[in-house]
């Protein structure tokens, strides 16, 4: 099995449990719509940046905008740096949800370094880190 695959199965299964738990909280959003919140900046974001960002095209990134709009999600302001443009900020309706994943990654966390070790979860993450350097573009 090659790397990118390894890397995947562990991260579907991470993120499958943390939308079951965020549904189960009762926020209801769906794969997209969270993983287009998760690139959200604290500051707002532009609609490029933030298609960009989730890697889909600005058509998808304004679809799921509207639909987290309407849903009270997010709310587009004026950037007070171009008055011309408008900046997508999470709603505390969305910031309301980062506990409920932050609370279940922190279980399959555990649940990992239970398996593995905490030597090799800990190796496990700073190969990882490391590699972020050179693949992620938007650190």
């Amino acid at each position: 099995m090659n790397t990118g695959l390894l890397l995947y199965i562990p991260y579907r299964h991470l993120e499958n449990r943390v939308m079951d738990a965020i549904r189960a909280a009762g926020f209801d959003v769906t794969l997209a719509q969270a993983r287009l919140l998760q690139r959200l900046n604290p500051g707002g974001s532009r609609l490029t940046e933030l298609a960009e960002a989730a890697q889909v095209t600005k058509q998808t990134a304004g679809f799921l905008v509207d639909q987290l709009e309407r849903a009270g999600y997010v709310q587009r302001m004026p950037d007070p740096r171009d008055g011309r443009a408008r900046l997508i900020h999470a709603t505390d309706k969305a910031r309301e949800a980062a506990p409920h994943a932050e609370a279940e990654i922190a279980r399959i966390e555990a649940e990992w370094e239970k398996h593995v070790g905490r030597r090799r979860m800990t190796q496990l993450r700073e190969t990882l880190e490391k590699l972020c350097e050179i693949t992620d573009p938007y650190r």
